[in-house]
């Protein structure tokens, strides 16, 4: 018997202006069934909690790989580009790390990226990014909000992931949002 898959999380980051926020949702689900509500898929991290970090995929696999992005900070402080990187360069030829299933969005005052275990590490050309289950509809929503409106950032992030969870099954409209 194959086991359920499980499926969670829309993680959302909005860049605008001087801010940037990061933005997830908190359910978690094991087939049909909601096994959890509120968990945390966004963190500050780095020296000073200057960089925010949202993960999506395997929640053990997820925070092994925000544990090694961590080292890398730590390598190459002040450096997120050069931590990215090489936490992808880590990720793709590490025997253990590439069975990974995991996706992370970080970012900092000044850049946003997203690290795959592909090695990709790529900057969003608007300052918008979404991984997840929820993440085009998230995404498409915000890349309208700051098309038409001057809202700010954290409001674009609330209405993206509020609409995702109208649309998205494996999302919910429990929210944590960290914002530089």
């Amino acid at each position: 018997m194959k086991a359920d898959r499980i499926r969670s999380t829309t993680v959302l980051c909005v860049r605008r202006g001087e801010s940037v926020v990061i933005a997830g949702d908190g359910q978690v689900s094991i087939g049909n069934t909601v096994v959890k509500h509120s968990a945390r898929k966004v963190r500050r991290v780095g020296k000073d909690d200057k960089i925010l970090a949202g993960f999506a995929g395997s929640t053990a696999d997820a925070l092994t790989l925000l544990e090694k992005f961590n080292e890398m900070l730590e390598k190459y402080p002040n450096n997120l580009t050069r931590a990215s990187v090489e936490l992808a360069k880590l990720w793709r030829t590490d025997r253990m790390l590439r069975r990974l299933e995991a996706l992370l969005i970080v970012a900092d005052k000044a850049k946003t990226l997203l690290i795959s275990g592909t090695g990709d590490v790529v900057e969003p050309d608007d300052g918008v990014v979404a991984i997840g289950s929820g993440g085009n509809y998230a995404l498409a929503s915000a890349r309208a909000l700051l098309a038409h409106t001057e809202l700010p950032p954290a409001d674009i992030a609330r209405i993206s992931l509020q609409i995702a969870a109208d649309i998205c099954v494996y999302t919910n409209d429990s929210l944590v949002m960290e914002e530089l």
